[in-house]
């Protein structure tokens, strides 16, 4: 088998064979199979955008094919979770949260003979839609049940990216795509190069892992939050849930969200070592979808390829300024959990098929900002978040970017349609964000016009507030992933070590890894 990179197709003729054998300068005839590994788009001249393919190829007459650096064997793709511990687990270890770092977490504890309890303060994923859908609806909003808190995670309610930063030597994302794609998740995330699986889709897939994790022989409690610690000589003994229950454990996964606010507060409050860390703030941008598509791959292939995507940044002042979780052909969510406070995100399904483009556009913030404390950057949220609560009377409140650079509330929509989830009302934005974050926005809008054509477009409409962009604390552990209380593991995004879906799985089957290393 042969690994074959740099395998350019006309996205008009999508010919992928006949490349191939040009690639390797054989006839078509002599391919046997072969196996997509990577596809890219190369829309960097838009008279004639490619798909660009790494593909393992099978051919006649293997030996005579001439080796470069685009063409070589190929190597198997393979995860391996090494058990190496010899202590005895008298307990089962407990994963707090059903997010993407405490589910991978526990499929690979559970795959291993584990037997993990997941305990998740939300609903199951199937209630949780309801109470969700209902809230865009009525906008009675129900504490441990919304965008943020229950089954899945944030994430459940987003665009699915799956895309990262992150480097992986041990094929630890491999392990995540192949597990999401056995559990429902289209083929096509294990070679795109922006891959992304959709809300819709993602609630399928959430619920399969549930059940495998049980086949495996853990257990899921739900509506069940961890509310106190019982820790003796600086080793957790026990774990409190719903101020009631008490579950003996010796090993605790804190695969908290960042929205679990009052959970930081008790974990603080019970010592755990924790920190402010910088985050983002802004708005959401709202485009139309057909004007990002042709800006990005111009007319002649506007409605040939999928809805496009973007990625900017740029620096303004002392301040990044940048994309984030952008949703194209989406929609613009309320997703509050918090009764007098607004947060906002974006969401899309898998066929991203609405309208508009949106995506978060914001500004970087630290300690600086807002105090040093471990809690002061949730506080600073939490600030926000009620003045846009209070700006539109609970309602998200929207600008056009014409009004947002006049400094003058918005009475009426231009050429951009509203496309949301959830009840908005006619704001100024420059009234609930500070001032050196709305004057870097409007700086920024001008830079990214340049970038993309229309991105400055007077009638983009804007949202606020967009405040969960990361966590804004982190707590501390070390290189065992161990907290300074002896059998604490913080993971992923809400304790500070991951952005984003395939980070935070990724940061779960680590910790799984540092407990495998310790016990049987």
């Amino acid at each position: 088998m042969l690994r074959v990179r740099q395998v350019k197709v006309d996205v008009l003729k999508k010919d992928i064979v006949a490349s191939i054998a040009k690639k390797l300068k054989i006839n078509e005839n002599d391919i046997i199979d072969y196996e997509i590994i990577k596809e890219s788009i190369d829309a960097r001249n838009k008279d004639k955008i490619y798909f660009v393919y790494e593909v393992d190829v099978k051919v006649k007459h293997e030996n005579k094919i001439v080796k470069s650096k685009d063409v070589f064997e190929s190597y198997r793709r393979e995860y391996i979770f090494n058990k190496t511990g010899f202590e005895e687990l008298k307990y089962r270890p407990v994963i707090v949260g059903s997010g993407p770092a405490g589910l991978f977490a526990a499929y690979i504890l559970a795959e291993n003979g584990y037997k993990p309890l997941v305990i998740e303060r939300g609903p199951m994923i199937e209630e949780r839609i309801q109470d969700v859908e209902k809230f865009f609806e009525n906008g009675k909003l129900k504490l441990d049940s919304n965008v943020q808190f229950g089954e899945g995670g944030a994430g459940t309610f987003s665009d699915g990216k799956l895309n990262t930063m992150v480097k992986d030597l041990e094929n630890r994302h491999f392990k995540v795509f192949e597990t999401f794609i056995k559990c429902g998740a289209p083929s096509d995330i294990m070679y795109s190069a922006r891959p992304h699986i959709g809300t819709n889709l993602l609630r399928i897939v959430i619920k399969n892992m549930r059940e495998k994790i049980i086949e495996m022989g853990g257990e899921f409690k739900f509506n069940s939050k961890l509310t106190d610690l019982i820790i003796e000589d600086n080793c957790l003994k026990e774990i409190v849930v719903n101020d009631s229950d008490h579950i003996k454990t010796k090993i605790l996964i804190l695969a908290l969200g960042h929205s679990a606010r009052d959970t930081f507060k008790m974990l603080l409050k019970n010592g755990l070592n924790m920190e402010a860390k910088p985050f983002a703030v802004g708005v959401r941008a709202s485009h139309s979808q057909n004007m990002i598509n042709e800006s990005q791959y111009g007319k002649k292939y506007k409605d040939v390829l999928p809805p496009a995507s973007y990625k900017l940044t740029c620096q303004v002042g002392s301040r990044g300024v940048y994309t984030f979780c952008m949703c194209p052909g989406g929609y613009v969510i309320n997703a509050s959990s918090e009764k007098g406070l607004l947060a906002i995100n974006g969401m899309s399904n898998h066929e991203r098929g609405s309208e508009n483009a949106n995506s978060a556009i914001i500004v970087t913030v630290g300690p600086n900002d807002f105090g040093f404390n471990p809690l002061d950057g949730v506080e600073y949220q939490r600030n926000l978040e009620h003045k846009a609560y209070e700006l539109a009377s609970g309602k998200i409140p929207v600008q056009l970017l014409k009004d947002f650079n006049e400094n003058k509330r918005t009475t009426e929509f231009g050429k951009v349609k509203p496309i949301f989830k959830g009840e908005y009302a006619f704001a100024n934005l420059n009234e609930l964000l500070p001032k050196y974050v709305s004057d870097s926005l409007k700086e920024a809008f001008k830079i990214f016009g340049k970038k993309i054509k229309g991105f400055d477009f007077e009638d983009t409409i804007l949202a606020g507030i967009e405040s969960r962009t990361s966590s804004p604390v982190r707590i501390i552990r070390n290189e065992d992933f161990l907290s300074n209380i002896e059998g604490i593991y913080p993971c992923g995004e809400g304790a500070g070590y991951a952005g984003g879906i395939t980070s935070a799985a990724i940061d779960g089957i680590k910790v799984a890894e540092a407990i495998g290393k310790i016990y049987k």
